[in-house]
C-alpha cells in the first residue's frame, strides 16, 4: 500500500512559520505519514523539526536531508536522539553527501570520497544510537582522533537503535551503500518510467550485504499540479527542472544530472547543463523536455495524476512525496491553504489506487 509524505522549502515555501504549523497539523490529519525538512544553504534541518515535534503528535518527521560532514558524526547522532526523544520515536535520520559547490564553496569542507565519508560517518552514528563507546578508526574519521589526551567515551543520552537512517542517494555507488545499510532511500530525480536505472544499484548493494531490496523504504515523488492546463503547468516547471539540471553541482558532479543522464535523456542532460552555466539560462529552460518534466510528477487532471501514482505503485515505490507546487522562477507562491487543499486532493487519488 502506498503512504503520502511531503516536505516544506525554506525560502519558498516556508514564509511563515505559524503557517509552517498548521500545515504539519492538518497533514498529521489527513494520515500523512511523515514530514521532511531540508539542509540546503538557508535554514537548518533539524531545528524546524524540533519546533514541528510539539506542534503535532503522530505523523514522523524526518531531515530531508542533513549534510554529510557538516557536522561531526558524533554530533548528528546527539541530533537525532534529541529529535527522537523531542519527538516521543517519531524522528527519521535523513543523511546525503550534497555537492562540491555548497561543502565548498559554502561550508569550506573538502568534498572527496563521499561515499566512503557517509558509511563512516552512519557507522559511528549507529554506535551512538546502540549506546556504544566511540572507538572508531577509518580512512576520514578516527575517535580518538589521536593518541595521548583523547578518551573513548559514550553518549550520556539513552541510546535508541532503532532509528531510521535514510540517505538521499543518486550516484551508482553510492545507492550500492544505501542498499547495503539504509533503512530508506530519499529518491530524487526520480521517474517510475526508468526506475530501474536507480533500483538496480540499491538492489545489488542490499543482496551483497545480505539483505533484501524490500528491507529499504523507497521514498520518491515529484511535484503536485492539479490544473487543467497541462502546457502552462509544464512552461511554468521547466524553471525548476533546468535548474536542477544546471546549477545543483558543478560540471564535474551534479548528480542529479547524472540520474537523467542515466534515465536516458543524456544529450538533452548535457545541453541544458551547458547553457546553463555559460549564462544562457532563458534558453536552458525553454531546452527542457515537456517530457521530462511531466514523467518528473504529478501534473494534469485527477486521472492523469491517479495514472501516475499507479506507475509509481507498480515500479515498487513505498512512499510517494507530495512536493507541492512553488514558484522557482516566477513570483507565485501557495498559500497554506492551497497547499492543504492540495495534499487533501492527492490523498484521496493515492487511497483511491491502493483500492484499486
Amino acid at each position: 500500500m502506498l503512504k503520502v509524505t511531503t516536505g516544506f522549502i525554506h525560502g519558498y515555501v516556508v514564509k511563515d512559520w505559524d503557517d509552517l504549523a498548521t500545515y504539519a497539523i492538518e497533514a498529521e490529519k489527513l494520515g500523512i505519514e511523515s514530514i521532511f525538512s531540508p539542509e540546503g544553504w538557508g535554514y537548518d534541518g533539524l531545528t524546524p523539526l524540533a519546533y514541528l515535534a510539539a506542534k503535532t503528535s503522530k505523523i514522523k518527521l524526518g531531515t530531508g536531508v542533513l549534510q554529510v560532514g557538516t557536522r561531526t558524526a558524533t554530533n548528528t547522532a546527539m541530533g537525532a536522539l534529541s529529535m527522537n526523544s523531542l519527538s516521543n520515536g517519531r524522528f527519521i535520520l535523513g543523511l546525503g553527501t550534497s555537492g562540491p559547490q555548497v561543502m565548498e564553496g559554502f561550508h569550506g569542507i573538502i568534498f572527496d570520497e563521499p561515499v566512503r565519508r557517509t558509511k563512516e560517518n552512519i557507522d559511528v552514528i549507529k554506535m551512538i544510537f546502540r549506546g556504544e563507546k566511540v572507538s572508531y578508526q577509518g580512512k576520514h574519521l578516527q575517535h580518538p582522533s589521536r593518541e595521548g589526551q583523547g578518551k573513548v567515551m559514550k553518549n550520556e543520552s539513552d541510546p535508541d537503535p532503532d532509528i531510521p537512517i535514510w540517505i538521499a542517494s543518486l550516484g551508482p555507488k553510492n545507492l550500492e551503500l544505501t542498499g547495503a545499510i539504509a533503512d530508506g532511500w530519499k529518491g530524487t530525480s526520480f521517474m517510475p518510467e526508468t526506475a530501474e536505472s536507480m533500483f538496480q544499484h540499491i538492489r545489488k548493494g542490499a543482496e551483497e550485504a545480505g539483505r533484501s531490496f524490500s528491507d529499504i523504504t523507497i521514498n520518491v515523488g515529484g511535484t503536485v499540479y492539479f490544473t487543467d492546463d497541462v502546457d502552462k503547468a509544464v512552461e511554468e516547471l521547466k524553471p525548476m527542472l533546468a535548474f536542477t539540471l544546471g546549477a545543483m553541482g558543478s560540471r564535474k558532479f551534479n548528480f542529479y544530472n547524472a540520474a537523467y543522464v542515466r534515465a536516458g535523456y543524456a544529450d538533452e542532460a548535457k545541453l541544458i547543463q551547458d547553457l546553463w552555466i555559460e549564462g544562457k539560462r532563458d534558453e536552458a529552460r525553454r531546452l527542457v523536455p515537456a517530457e521530462m518534466v511531466m514523467k518528473s510528477g504529478f501534473i494534469g487532471t485527477d486521472e492523469m495524476i491517479k495514472e501516475r501514482i499507479r506507475l509509481y505503485r507498480d515500479a515498487g515505490v513505498n512512499e510517494i512525496a507530495a512536493q507541492l507546487r512553488f514558484g522557482r522562477g516566477s513570483s507565485y507562491i501557495p498559500t497554506v491553504t492551497e497547499r492543504i487543499d492540495s495534499l487533501s486532493k492527492f490523498v484521496d487519488l493515492v487511497d483511491q489506487v491502493n483500492k484499486e
